[in-house]
């Protein structure tokens, strides 16, 4: 069965789709072997391949294509605001095994949406318009979008629907929150279901899904055909299967510390980058981004969050991981607010 025929069928089938969501330097190849080997998500976004005029597919990106470990589909992700170098690019992805295509609408860092791609581009309605119109038109096979709900103000969001229904795309991600408000703010799950409502597609819901109940909740108030979960995800690598497992009315598992302390382990084996052995502090530092999703799941004074962040060897990164996880006792992993001093990790931080 090809990626397009998975994705198919996924859409066709009476389950929520599950997916994991694309998050720049963090869901590579390597994370998602790792999410793969806990029961993982139905079908997975890449990085974003950043589109310009001089662009290239980048290398790291497609070996996530090329190399898909994980059995389930993939959708290739563009971000950038050229369409000659869009039209490109999404030609050049149609000679990989790729489900889908996808156009990035809603990353909010400041270095992407000040030069007006990702979210950036909410502020031009038209824009998105003729990009969606040449995209539509350069991709026969299936076509999806990511967006937010506006950059700094939703009310552009009634005038966006339109547009993305105009250009029949397959499948609508709805981060509900603008550009503006990060992760900062509470999801907007009423704008959800306003794109579920107005759209002639399927719409997956993002946006603050930290366990299988309020995933459960999220799929209830927004009718949304399924759901897109990040830094959720990576906290609790179980999440996909919780909410499985709670869809049909079985136990959901619940790691206890030493499971947690067991993933830990795997993910730090499995991510290491090529000079790891050579540059010990550099993996650490690499595994601290990991952390601070987790680490907001450990425990409530930021103890963890706090000491991990210091550490530089794997000594004592695994020692301050055992001084928290080293026991049998429960740990759902759901996100506590932590104050950290300079600013405070929030529960409402996550995709």
């Amino acid at each position: 069965m090809t990626p397009t025929e998975q994705f198919d069928q996924l859409l066709a089938g009476p389950a929520p789709i599950l997916a994991l969501a694309p998050m720049q330097d963090v869901t590579d190849l390597e994370f998602w072997e790792v999410m793969s080997r806990y029961g993982g998500p139905d079908i997975y976004w890449t990085e974003y391949f950043r589109v310009h005029s001089t662009s290239r597919l980048e290398k790291h990106i497609l070996r996530s294509i090329t190399e898909n470990p994980t059995g389930r589909p993939a959708i290739a992700q563009m971000i950038g605001n050229d369409i000659e170098a869009l039209v490109r690019s999404a030609k050049e992805l149609q000679n990989y095994p790729v489900a889908a295509i996808d156009l990035n609408l809603g990353c909010p860092a400041p270095i992407v949406y000040r030069k007006c791609a990702g979210g950036g581009l909410l502020r031009e309605p038209d824009r998105v318009d003729r990009i969606l119109g040449a995209l539509r038109e350069a991709i026969p096979g299936r076509f999806t979008v990511k967006t937010r709900i506006g950059f700094d103000d939703s009310a552009v969001f009634d005038e966006l629907l339109p547009i993305f229904a105009k250009h029949s795309i397959d499948l609508l991600t709805v981060h509900g929150r603008t550009v503006k408000e990060m992760y900062r703010s509470a999801v907007h799950y009423d704008f959800i279901a306003r794109a579920v409502d107005a759209m002639p597609c399927p719409v997956l819901a993002n946006g603050n899904v930290y366990s299988a109940a309020k995933a459960e909740a999220v799929i209830a108030e927004t009718g949304a055909r399924g759901l897109m979960i990040g830094r959720g995800a990576i906290r609790n690598p179980w999440l996909f299967t919780q909410f499985r497992q709670r869809q049909k009315g079985e136990p959901e598992f619940i790691p206890t510390g030493r499971e947690v302390l067991a993933y830990v382990r795997d993910l730090y084996e499995t991510i290491k980058l090529p000079d790891a052995d050579h540059n010990e502090r550099g993996h650490v530092t690499h595994m601290k981004k990991y952390m601070n999703f987790l680490g907001v799941g450990v425990d409530a004074d930021g103890r963890f969050l706090n000491a991990i962040r210091r550490v530089d060897t794997e000594a004592d990164f695994f020692r301050v991981c055992a001084d928290s996880l080293d026991h049998e006792e429960p740990t759902p992993l759901e996100p506590f607010q932590i104050a950290l001093g300079e600013r405070d990790v929030m529960a409402g931080e996550m995709k």
